[in-house]
């Protein structure tokens, strides 16, 4: 698998995610429907940074061996946060299930996590054929 299309997508679609959330909270909040209250938009800017953090170590990690045992910290934690959000996600579907927003960003995290999966649990050597 190619480690590094897939650290490269991660860090771009978590880096827009972080910067969105860090800096636009309250038109975030207002454009979902949620209020804009003091914890509502501290949660988000918290949020906001995790995600900036996750982008900015995959983004410096693009160039490096992932799977197996090689940057295995690094593969496992974006295995963990796509997976958990994937099934977080996944379960809001279908309890609304006419919010296309959801079953859109379920789809991409489960791609992705899917893909973390190969490269944390799988062999990242490629096999010589004859």
């Amino acid at each position: 698998m190619n480690t590094k299309f897939l650290m490269l997508t991660s860090a771009l679609l978590m880096g827009i995610a972080g910067i969105l959330f860090t800096f636009l909270p309250q038109e975030i909040l207002s454009l979902s429907g949620n209020s804009a209250d003091y914890l509502n938009v501290l949660l988000l800017q918290v949020l906001g940074a995790l995600y900036l953090a996750f982008a900015i170590l995959n983004w410096m990690a693009k160039a490096n061996i992932i799977g197996g045992i090689y940057s295995k910290p690094v593969a496992l934690g974006n295995f963990t946060h796509f997976f958990i959000v994937a099934i977080t996600l996944i379960k809001h579907v279908f309890i609304q299930q006419s919010v296309i927003m959801l079953w859109i960003t379920a789809l991409i995290y489960s791609v992705y996590a899917i893909a973390f999966a190969i490269v944390a649990f799988g062999n990242p050597i490629k096999k010589k054929v004859f």
